[in-house]
């Protein structure tokens, strides 16, 4: 955190419920952390697990790597990943549709007559 300039009076650290499994722990006392870094407006929210002590410590770790990434300028990575991810899941055009079933078809007729034999 030194290293980035993050100091401690930077951040506004809140203790929330948690959600989820843990059983009554979990339900009794605030577990969740979270962090806001004032001069970056960065936010974090950590409930991985069931202690707040090992919340607060994963939370400020987020916290740190959030920043570096966007100082260091990984976040075009992150979007080039993201960007990827959105056109695997775009639906396909009607003409590369087309070509696909031309295609499967075909195969199919080929698996046909083998089995002919």
């Amino acid at each position: 955190m030194d290293s980035l300039g993050i100091r401690e009076a930077d951040l506004d650290e809140k203790f929330i419920r948690s959600q989820g499994p843990g059983g009554q722990n979990v339900n009794k006392t605030s577990t969740c952390v979270y962090i806001k870094h004032r001069p970056t407006g960065v936010e974090i929210k950590c409930q991985q697990e069931r202690s707040q002590a090992l919340n607060r410590f994963l939370a400020r770790r987020m916290l740190v790597n959030k920043i570096e990434s966007t100082i260091l300028g990984k976040k075009a990575e992150d979007r080039k990943k993201i960007e990827k991810i959105r056109r695997q899941k775009r639906k396909r055009s009607r003409r590369a549709k087309e070509k696909m079933l031309r295609y499967k078809k075909m195969r199919s007729e080929k698996k046909a007559l083998r089995a002919g034999i």
